[in-house]
């Protein structure tokens, strides 16, 4: 008789264990699931600087608007005009490596071979924006 009871409170314990692991782990799997992190980076360059075999979009281009940031980056360059350093908006989301697909698919990307920017060649308003994916994109380790 004091086998059963001890054999029942050990089963107890050891099921009791079992589901606040499983209840602990999926918890911790839905909360501290990692993100992505891209970068995207525009800087105005001059048009003499525009490779030959470029494609420059215009900035109204719907293509531009649907890429998360795009826009924003490329106001940013414009407004704090910056030539000698690029400007950047991070995309911190479930996703954001996509951006940089995105770019490099839906856009008229120029890989350039040294002497260029790499990116998309923007023409806004008078002024020519490359934009690209900067640091490309990066995987964030959860918080535990």
């Amino acid at each position: 008789m004091i086998r059963g009871k001890d054999m029942a409170l050990s089963l107890v314990a050891v099921g009791t264990a079992a589901v606040a692991g499983y209840v602990l782990r999926s918890e911790r799997s839905d909360v501290g699931a990692s993100r992505s992190k891209a970068d995207l980076g525009a800087r105005i360059i001059d048009p003499d600087e525009i490779p030959p075999d470029a494609t420059v979009v215009d900035a109204s281009a719907n293509r531009l608007g649907e890429i998360p940031g795009a826009r924003r980056a490329l106001d940013r360059a414009v407004r704090n005009g910056a030539r000698e350093e690029w400007e950047h908006v991070t995309i911190d989301r479930d996703g954001a490596w996509s951006v940089v697909d995105r770019i490099r698919e839906s856009l008229p990307y120029y890989d350039a071979d040294g002497r260029a920017y790499n990116g998309v060649y923007v023409r806004y308003n008078d002024q020519v924006v490359v934009l690209d994916a900067i640091g490309w994109a990066r995987l964030e380790d959860p918080i535990q």
